[in-house]
């Protein structure tokens, strides 16, 4: 018996080991040999914002939407200073959190954590990328416990292996996103919400718990504005399932409005609205156009929101959500199954209950997505489904094991118990395992030329060098107009509008910059912009501005001798006359149009 006993043990010790042998690898490679730098335009915007509360600026931005400039305008009646423009597209939480950390590393100073001449990834964006990869190791340890408690040990270790191989969540880790911050808040939330069901099943107030859960989704809708559809459906549930009835729920729905006051009087204050500019997300979904559209036009009046066929869009948003369930799931094929466990009789109460929990703040998420717009596409900022893949990996699990271990033929032989375990981890982790020899050979490679970047379309060496690069080429009072403003305003500290469709939009602005003593400098064009799509697509997108972003792929294509199209456009002639200089930051790839000539290369301008 005590040999048995010894066994288990060492075999435990063993397996816990070898996870946190793995766990630790993984972290430090994906952090070191193998990070490329942020590639969210999301994530870049709020971190820059998040230096900028270090420095003592309050939620400033240096990254100025046209439509938010609109709004500022339109509320105060004058003429809204640039520098120190306020942001309302982004939550609070984790801007602050990121804020702290690079206060205490000394990352608020202009010339700190600058790129040495052959660093390729910017210093910074592994820090945010390492505040990231914290909260989601700790969201796995939230997550094993809860699961352990749920279900047993075996279960909560074949959920965090699922999590811990994840190339989704690894993904979003990297990316400085906030999903990670919100996962940790959201797997600690329903540990309690699962602590008070217990409660409740036994007939024991559970106000304490659900309280305290209430409080952990309150952070979390500060942390995304989104997930307050997640809030409302577990004070839904709180309402119904925990004694007294309604005044637990009522108690949750105070708590999140006394958090909301302070960011809603002050969005008022700024766009009108207490929703501030994040509310014209509602174009991704009921919208006639797109979040970029409208985010980068100077007036919204010109971009009415038509609500016409409501019911069809909200219809279509949710099929989208419903077919692509997997992918949205964190790509782990057992999560789905959850939905058929809600037909499963658990014995044990609590089980059964909780798992109505989830469906129906799950429910309530699909719901809003339905209305602002998911997409699968990698690092979407809305992403709020793989909050949820975890609990529903481990209902996923024990539905399978239920089955399983019926089938005659396993019953009878012991060591077939656990094979479905070792068959869903293969699956699973299949995507991260294939890919990792290419990325640990790149990596290897390229790590003595100072890393790889993410490019197309990001390249931080041309935005930070301070002698061949926008940084070095403009003035902290200066503007830029660019095609991917978040990456100036991080990687160049400098100020940046995102170009505008129009001309009228881009001289409004331009004169607006140049009366307040912050005059533009240039124009960067990326393949944020040409290469977004089909030349269709992006003549869509970038409207008058078209030949501009298109400038450097015809002289490309008509080398030699390369002929530029840039001044081709009868609509903006005027404005390309007063940005003549064309620099190349990554061949023809990355343009930088100046006022003035900042390289020696006169030959690369017509």
């Amino acid at each position: 018996m005590s040999h048995n006993l010894s066994s288990l043990i060492a075999g435990s010790l063993i397996r816990r080991s070898l996870f946190f042998i793995i766990l630790i690898i993984l972290t430090l490679g994906n952090l070191f040999t193998l990070f490329r730098g942020l590639n969210s335009p999301q994530a870049m915007d709020q971190a820059q914002i998040a230096r900028e509360i270090a420095r003592g600026n309050g939620f400033a931005t240096k990254m100025i939407r046209p439509v938010a400039y609109y709004q500022a305008e339109k509320t105060e009646r004058r003429t809204v200073p640039l520098q120190g423009f306020q942001d309302t597209y982004h939550s609070p939480l984790n801007p602050l959190l990121n804020a702290a950390v690079l206060k205490v590393i000394g990352a608020d100073k202009p010339d700190a954590w600058q790129m040495s001449q052959n660093e390729m990834v910017f210093p910074l964006d592994r820090v945010i990328a390492t505040v990231s990869t914290l909260f989601f190791l700790i969201a796995i340890g939230a997550n094993y416990l809860l699961v352990a408690r749920i279900f047993d040990v075996k279960i909560a270790g074949v959920c965090a292996i699922l999590m811990l191989f994840c190339e989704t969540l690894w993904n979003y880790s990297l990316s400085g996103l906030p999903q990670m911050l919100m996962l940790m808040l959201f797997s600690c939330g329903i540990y309690f919400v699962y602590r008070a069901t217990e409660a409740a099943t036994e007939g024991r107030i559970a106000m304490t718990q659900a309280i305290i859960a209430g409080i952990f989704f309150t952070l979390l809708a500060l942390t995304h504005w989104m997930t307050v559809w997640i809030a409302l459906g577990y004070i839904l549930y709180a309402a119904i399932a925990f004694r007294p009835r309604g005044i637990v729920g009522i108690s949750i729905l105070g708590i999140l409005l006394v958090a909301a006051i302070g960011p809603m009087i002050r969005n008022v204050n700024i766009t009108g609205s207490p929703f501030g500019t994040a509310f014209l997300t509602l174009y991704n979904g009921l919208g006639n156009g797109s979040e970029t559209t409208v985010m980068r036009n100077a007036d919204l009046e010109a971009e009415p929101l038509v609500l016409d066929g409501l019911i069809a869009k909200v219809l279509r948003m949710t099929l989208i959500q419903a077919t692509d369930i997997v992918p949205l799931l964190a790509g782990i094929v057992v999560a789905p199954l959850f939905f058929l466990s809600l037909l499963h009789p658990f014995k044990r109460k609590s089980i059964a209950n909780f798992r109505w929990a989830i469906f129906l703040m799950w429910i309530t998420t699909a719901f809003g997505l339905a209305l602002f717009g998911i997409t699968t596409k990698p690092l979407d900022p809305n992403q709020l489904h793989l909050l949820f893949a975890p609990i529903m990996t481990a209902y996923g699990l024990a539905f399978i094991s239920i089955l399983w271990n019926r089938l005659e033929f396993v019953s009878s032989t012991p060591i077939l118990q656990n094979v479905h375990h070792f068959v869903i981890v293969g699956i699973c982790a299949l995507p991260l395992v294939l890919s990792l020899p290419n990325k640990v050979r790149t990596g290897m490679h390229l790590s003595n030329r100072g890393g790889v970047p993410h490019w197309p379309p990001y390249y931080a060496p041309a935005l930070n060098s301070e002698e061949q690069g926008v940084k070095g080429w403009t003035t902290p009072k200066q503007v830029v107009f660019s095609d991917q403003p978040w990456a100036v305003a991080w990687y160049a500290d400098r100020i940046s509008i995102w170009l505008p469709p129009s001309r009228e939009g881009f001289q409004k602005l331009e004169t607006i910059a140049n009366d307040l003593q912050t005059p533009v400098a240039g124009i960067l064009i990326s393949p944020s912009s040409h290469g977004a799509g089909p030349v269709s697509e992006v003549a869509s997108l970038y409207k008058d501005f078209t030949s501009l972003v298109l400038d450097g792929r015809v002289i490309m294509a008509t080398y030699p001798p390369g002929i530029p199209i840039n001044d081709k456009n009868s609509r903006i002639q005027d404005i390309t006359r007063r940005y003549p200089y064309r620099q190349p930051l990554v061949g023809m790839d990355m343009l930088y149009y100046s006022e003035k000539a900042n390289q020696k290369d006169a030959e690369i301008n017509p």
